[in-house]
């Protein structure tokens, strides 16, 4: 019932709306389920994994986003943190997602997310995204490929990718130190690097710093617009086309996608409860909704805005004919 809530409403999802909507139900109930009861990311995973096809081609991409609770002074899980969204530090509760990519159909599927909360667990978001490789070879999880912001572009998750003979493409920042001269040179920034014609169509082989000797990486130089260059680099050594790899890379908007219509669709941002448990439990009933709701739009043909705002149209049609309020 809970998740049939968030799917109906349109634009309030408190737990006193809820109640008041449903006969016999009190404020109170709703506020004991989301207090006492105790769901986790598996049941996500129970969802979603029928609706997979799965590929040994397939995309993993790891991003977070933060939900906003910048009003807040009493719920917990609720820190100080950047939102690429808000473009500054804001108040609200980070969530680091895992987003399956299937290259046959096109479609997307949330498989895994968690909150992060180091004072809670003591987990940075990077332990985060470990727990969740780990998770998914243990389900079996068929992927080839894993797309990442330059966040999560550290030596000890490559150094995983590597080890699981799994293909990376992620920005790096500008200051990353590389070094593309065989020992010869010392380590430089990225963005002081030289490029030749041919380097900036089919990329260059470089020495991460602090990267195992033996290990190098392709370093692409992509630009992405007149006023924006992206470093991206590779463990796919063989890549030869930086066209190929901006394309590779652009695939990393479908986690935007999910984060946009959660917030638009689900009301995963809006619970007013207080509790760290309440709140996750809102935000996997959130994850639930968004997912049955992907499902519903994959199946029509349809956006999942297009679902939701359609649930308003027999609403409209019933008061053109027949207003509970006159206009004369």
């Amino acid at each position: 019932m809970y998740c049939q809530y968030l799917m109906s409403s349109q634009v309030n999802y408190t737990c006193t709306y809820f109640a008041d909507h449903v006969e016999g139900l009190s404020h109170d109930s709703v506020h004991r389920f989301l207090r006492d009861e105790k769901l986790t990311p598996r049941l996500l995973w129970e969802k979603a994994s029928p609706l997979l096809t799965q590929s040994s081609y397939a995309n993993i991409i790891f991003d977070d986003t933060v939900l906003d609770k910048r009003h807040s002074r009493a719920i917990e899980l609720v820190r100080r943190q950047y939102s690429g969204n808000a473009h500054g530090i804001i108040k609200g509760i980070g969530v680091v997602n895992c987003l399956y990519l299937d290259p046959i159909k096109q479609q997307f599927w949330l498989l895994d997310f968690r909150i992060f909360s180091p004072e809670t667990d003591g987990k940075s978001k990077l332990d985060h995204v470990l727990d969740m490789l780990q998770s998914l070879k243990h389900r079996g999880v068929l992927f080839q490929t894993v797309l990442m912001d330059s966040w999560y572009a550290t030596v000890n998750i490559m150094k995983y990718l590597i080890k699981e003979e799994k293909i990376f493409y992620c920005p790096v920042k500008s200051n990353r130190k590389v070094d593309d001269s065989g020992g010869k040179e010392p380590y430089k920034p990225v963005e002081e690097l030289n490029w030749s014609e041919q380097e900036l169509k089919q990329g260059k082989l470089v020495k991460l710093h602090q990267f195992p000797l033996d290990k190098k990486v392709k370093l692409f130089r992509v630009e992405v617009s007149t006023h924006r260059t992206d470093y991206i680099i590779t463990n796919d050594v063989e890549q030869d086309n930086a066209e190929a790899v901006k394309e590779i890379c652009s695939l990393r908007w479908c986690i935007e996608q999910l984060h946009r219509e959660e917030k638009q669709l689900t009301g995963i941002e809006e619970s007013q409860c207080r509790l760290a448990r309440a709140q996750r439990n809102h935000i996997l009933a959130a994850t639930l909704v968004w997912t049955r709701l992907k499902s519903v739009a994959y199946t029509y043909a349809q956006t999942v805005y297009q679902l939701k705002r359609g649930l308003l149209d027999d609403y409209l049609r019933q008061q053109l004919i027949k207003p509970n309020i006159s206009f004369v």
